[in-house]
């Protein structure tokens, strides 16, 4: 599998993704992200939104779409550094 080589981390958003989720409303466990992701339509588990959190798995766009639209967020507040 391909590592980036600059600081370690496959996303950008990760840390993002784990502040949103904190944030929600209700608190969502990672294993309820994986649920509400899955309703849209994309397959995820707990264990991949652990390593999307922790820069270990790379994002696809229509991930990083859908995540957005589970926080009802901008894609932009998704990869801010």
């Amino acid at each position: 599998m391909f590592k980036n080589k600059s600081d370690g981390r496959n996303n950008i958003c990760g840390e993002n993704v784990r502040k949103f989720r904190l944030a929600y409303p209700s608190k969502l466990s990672q294993r309820a992200l994986a649920d509400k992701m899955q309703l849209i339509g994309i397959d995820v588990d707990k264990n991949a939104i652990q390593r999307i959190e922790s820069g270990q798995r790379f994002v696809t766009d229509l991930e990083l779409l859908s995540l957005a639209k589970v926080f009802d967020v901008k894609c932009d507040e998704l990869i801010q550094w």
